[in-house]
Formats: C-alpha cells, sequence, structure tokens
C-alpha cells in the first residue's frame, strides 16, 4: 500500500513569509500565551509562550509555481501560524491536527478543485482515496471550523 506524508512548509518558503507574507503585509511575531494554535512549520499545536506569527499564505499558488498549473480563481490566500524564527520542523507520527473533523480537498494537475471529503478520524484514508483517483495531483487538508489551510500531500 502506497503511503502519503503530509507536508508542512517548506522552509525556504518560511523564510520567505518570515519576513513578508504572502498578501505582502510585514511580518509581525508575538508571544502566544495561551498555546493551541496550529503551526503549519512543524506540524503541531504551539506551547504557551512561544513566538509565533499569523501570516497569509497562498499555497496553491506556490504549488503552481512549481509545477506550472494555472488554478485561476482557486487560487486562495489564507492565514496560517508559524514559528516566528527558524524551527527543527515536525516529528510526524501521523497525521497531524487530527483531532477535530477535517475537510480533505483534491486538486487536478492544473490546479482546479476536484471535490472534497469532510472526515472526521481517517484522515491518511481519505488522503489515500483521494489519490486512488489518477486525476489528482494534490491534497490539502483544511479546518472545517475555519477552512484554514492546515498541510498539503502530494504524489510521491
Amino acid at each position: 500500500m502506497t503511503t502519503y506524508t503530509p507536508r508542512p512548509i517548506e522552509p525556504t518558503v518560511l523564510k520567505e513569509l518570515r519576513a513578508t507574507d504572502d498578501a505582502g503585509r510585514p511580518t509581525v511575531p508575538f508571544t502566544d500565551d495561551e498555546g493551541g494554535s496550529p503551526l503549519r512549520c512543524c506540524l503541531r499545536r504551539s506551547t504557551p509562550g512561544e513566538r509565533i506569527a499569523l501570516v497569509s499564505y497562498a499555497p496553491l499558488r506556490r504549488w503552481a509555481a512549481e509545477t506550472g498549473a494555472d488554478p485561476g480563481a482557486y487560487e486562495e490566500v489564507g492565514p496560517v501560524f508559524v514559528h516566528a524564527d527558524a524551527c527543527a520542523g515536525p516529528e510526524l507520527t501521523g497525521y497531524p491536527f487530527a483531532d477535530a473533523h477535517r475537510t480533505v480537498r483534491r486538486y487536478s494537475r492544473d490546479g482546479r478543485i476536484l471535490g472534497g471529503r469532510l472526515v472526521g478520524t481517517g484522515h491518511e484514508a481519505a488522503v489515500t482515496e483521494a489519490f486512488a483517483d489518477p486525476d489528482v495531483a494534490l491534497v490539502h487538508v483544511r479546518a472545517v471550523e475555519y477552512g484554514c489551510f492546515l498541510y498539503e500531500v502530494r504524489r510521491d
């Protein structure tokens, strides 16, 4: 059985986002007093006292730039939390942020949405099911409550 790996935001992209986000705004770090923010750099929740930043991120735009796709109106810019400074990245032992309902959204090679699925548990099964369709090139896992991008999964 093929497995697919959740991907954090790449370190080179994080370096850019920590200066200016994808909406062109300067990044403003802050101390997360409460913790619990879903960090897209290391795919875990923040702990109280960590310095983080909320930045605008365009995951489909960046993927399209790598692949030559043209997602057109499907391109989105949305908020994500990242560490304010470089971190060690993820230490994955499964699919992150699996503690709530999520949407598994499928995209074609040209960047068009092919559909999605609401999942409770079983994120890995939903991603595997998505990639069973040969037209699926990319999967985004998103939060249901805000629609925010959590992480992407690509074909290996």
